[in-house]
């Protein structure tokens, strides 16, 4: 077929199984909303899980089914859907969504990101992000803080908040530490230290390692690559224009000093915690690197 005729027929199929599931998940987030009893809520938080995770499964059939897309999936340790995990990752392309889907779909509980507040406007997706607990959080420019300066801190006690309703129920927080899609526009601006990483920001992280405390049994360090060079798009994946995705999953140890601190009132902590989360990109980076050499 012509790509473009692939990447329509893979989008309607998606689309398809969006409308199957989205109607059982509102109707099953809103009882939850209106009822409040914690364990009927965590039975719905459950169901709505189960179907996000079927919805997945049909999405990887898709891609598998009508893309040549080869998904180099490498794990270091094994995955336990009934434990709670951290996992941090770069982030390049809306293809990432799709890479961790391959990656962690039922072989960890169902992942939640962290979601810009405007994502809830849109249509089906945003409604079905509500209805999975997803929190939504709202950045602030430099320029709106200097003018505002009580909104300082609002998105980590966001972040706060959306990791107690984790605490009852086995999870897998997914946090793009660099806040943005990597480009080299970017990378120039921030004259970033790394070859092929963005700067990271440990303040989301280590709210929500504090919050989960002894539930995250781990922390996992994704790296994803595109052999090809340039990130795809997402319309080129649909299209079955990507030939290859690489995720390389890394189990990392946490030690309890890492969860002993407080991040906003100990600077000599969060001095120490960042310079932890820059050792963490360095690695990245050379594993960047190294993976790149590996697939010449």
């Amino acid at each position: 077929m012509p790509p473009w005729l692939t990447g329509t027929l893979t989008c309607l199929m998606i689309l398809l199984f969006t409308l199957i599931g989205i109607g059982p998940m509102l109707i099953i987030g809103l009882i939850k909303a209106f009822i409040p009893v914690p364990a009927y809520q965590r039975a719905c938080s459950r169901a709505v899980m189960w179907i996000a995770e079927s919805w997945a499964e049909s999405v990887k059939w898709a891609f598998n089914k009508m893309t040549p897309t080869a998904w180099d999936i490498r794990c270091d340790t094994p995955l336990n859907p009934q434990h709670s995990y951290l996992v941090v990752s770069n982030h390049q392309s809306w293809v990432d969504i799709p890479a961790l889907l391959q990656a962690f779909n039922r072989k960890t509980p169902y992942f939640k990101f962290f979601l810009k507040k405007e994502l809830i406007w849109v249509p089906f997706l945003g409604l079905a992000f509500w209805a999975l607990d997803y929190p939504f959080m709202k950045r602030y420019s430099k320029a709106h803080l200097s003018r505002y300066p009580q909104d300082q801190g609002k998105d980590l006690k966001i972040t706060r908040e959306a990791c107690e309703k984790f605490q009852h129920l086995p999870v897998t927080v997914v946090n793009f530490l660099e806040g943005t899609r990597f480009t080299r526009t970017k990378h120039r601006q921030q004259t970033s230290p790394f070859n092929n990483l963005l700067k990271p920001k440990s303040g989301g992280i280590a709210f929500v390692m504090a919050a989960l405390g002894e539930q995250m049994r781990s922390l996992l360090d994704v790296t994803i690559l595109y052999p090809e060079g340039k990130a795809p798009g997402f319309w080129g994946l649909l299209c079955g224009k990507v030939d290859r995705v690489v995720v390389d999953i890394r189990q990392v140890e946490l030690s309890a000093a890492l969860f002993a601190g407080d991040y906003s009132n100990d600077p000599v902590f969060r001095t120490e915690f960042q310079r932890w989360v820059n050792q963490l990109w360095e690695d990245k980076d050379r594993r960047l690197l190294a993976l790149r050499e590996e697939l010449r």
